[in-house]
């Protein structure tokens, strides 16, 4: 329960991310599009292209990269070591993969240039001054913010749709990787300009959780997709810029970019000095000339460390201190015959837990982030059944039960997992066949 002290701008935050920690132990994706009786639309199999994205001087690998296929809803992001893996219908011999990334020159590969494994996408910086182009320069940056806002009804979807999506929850202690949840979501997307929200549908789950590594906790992730989706800023602008607290920031210009051959205002905002609440910081990424807003990635002021564990952490164990270290977000979006809807959302939390009479402290990260691989109008305007639905307060990892269906999951792209947690998937795939094969069902409780 959020105390009083904090009423004032908890409308203002993304409410969803609670942690749950437990003393006791419970006993990435191009996504089929789903048809009309809720079925998959299956293919005659798919051609595979591995490799990864990077800066092409430094070489460092470039994370949360989108690679699409020109024409079509098929899409992929990289991971966070910048390595993607896309699959293409067979049927599809020819296109060309546009690769981009915030402030790089997207990039075209014609699909018979790609090969199977190993392939290296190098991309360059773009880096354009306001005074190399015609467009007049904004004089407020707060104005262009509201105009962006308040266009958002003409510049984004304006048709209910329902969106096919990748979601992913991962928790690491340090560095290791200790849990991976996953599913395939129907989002049902209402119209930019609508104060109606979106629903959600789960279609499959799966989990692999190694408790072992999760000291004496087990730690569970409140709001399951609805994490990712209400990062959507031009949808639910009220969870960081609502009307009667957007003056509560600072708005400045910094140095414009290009994306995809588009002119990019770069927007920084922060919370006035004089704000002692914690609100946002970041950047804001405008297109210049019709005022959309392509990307937005920013962070929770956490300075004090009180106010921000009673936002996050739902319970905990009483001989144990939890408070984040870090909570950044990150929303992508992407454009269709002249239409902008939401693509990708990213959100990280990391966090102390400071044990009593314990010398050393554990922390953790928790990441969860949504690709939309595919859409189509939702013509009847059909919405699931509310038993359907998934609940915003939705644990993921309590609704999916184990990896139960490895063929399902087969036949999709992903935003590739890490190596580590790679390996535990194909792990419990094998236990899955020595299962059927000793003919003990087709899941793992």
């Amino acid at each position: 329960m959020i105390q009083y002290s904090i009423r004032r701008f908890a409308k203002n935050l993304i409410p969803l991310l609670g942690i749950l920690l437990f003393t006791a132990f419970p006993s990435s994706v191009n996504a089929a599009p789903l048809l009309q009786d809720g079925t998959t639309q299956t293919t005659q199999g798919s051609n595979q292209y591995r490799g990864e994205v990077m800066d092409s001087k430094t070489k460092k690998p470039l994370v949360f990269a989108t690679l699409s296929l020109e024409g079509t809803n098929i899409s992929t992001v990289t991971n966070t070591e910048g390595e993607f893996l896309l699959k293409i219908p067979k049927s599809i011999q020819e296109g060309n993969v546009m690769i981009s990334f915030l402030g790089y020159k997207t990039k075209l590969v014609a699909l018979n240039q790609l090969k199977e494994e190993n392939n290296k996408i190098a991309l360059e910086i773009s880096v354009t001054e306001l005074s190399e182009v015609n467009i007049s320069v904004p004089q407020n940056a707060e104005e262009l913010v509201r105009e962006t806002l308040n266009r958002r009804g003409e510049n984004y979807f304006n048709d209910p749709t329902v969106m096919t999506a990748f979601y992913r929850e991962t928790i690491k202690k340090r560095k290791r990787n200790v849990s991976l949840s996953e599913a395939v979501v129907n989002i049902y997307k209402t119209p930019y300009d609508s104060k109606k929200r979106d629903a959600v549908k789960l279609y499959k789950a799966r989990k692999s959780t190694d408790y072992r590594k999760l000291d004496t906790v087990a730690l569970k992730l409140q709001g399951g997709p609805f994490n990712a989706l209400f990062v959507d800023i031009m949808k639910y602008p009220e969870y960081i810029f609502a009307t009667e607290y957007i003056s509560d920031y600072v708005f400045s210009f910094a140095r414009s970019t290009r994306i995809n051959d588009r002119l990019i205002y770069v927007v920084n905002f922060e919370q006035r000095a004089d704000i002692e609440d914690p609100l946002y910081k970041g950047k804001l990424y405008i297109d210049a000339e019709n005022k959309i807003l392509t990307s937005a990635i920013y962070s929770l002021n956490i300075i004090d460390r009180e106010k921000a564990s009673r936002l996050f952490v739902r319970r905990k164990p009483k001989n144990a201190s939890v408070y984040p270290t870090e909570v950044a977000y990150r929303v992508d979006y992407r454009e269709k015959n002249g239409r902008w809807y939401y693509g990708y959302s990213n959100v990280l939390l990391e966090f102390k837990v400071n044990w009593d009479k314990k010398l050393f402290n554990s922390i953790y990260s928790m990441t969860c982030e949504m690709a939309v691989t595919d859409w189509e109008k939702n013509i009847e305007d059909d919405t699931p059944k509310f038993r359907d639905r998934l609940k915003s307060s939705i644990i993921l990892s309590d609704e999916a039960i184990g990896f139960s269906d490895p063929d399902f999951w087969g036949e999709y792209n992903i935003i590739e997992p890490e190596k580590s947690i790679e390996s535990a998937i194909k792990k419990i795939q094998r236990q899955l066949k020595r299962s059927k094969s000793a003919g003990n069902g087709t899941s793992i409780p």
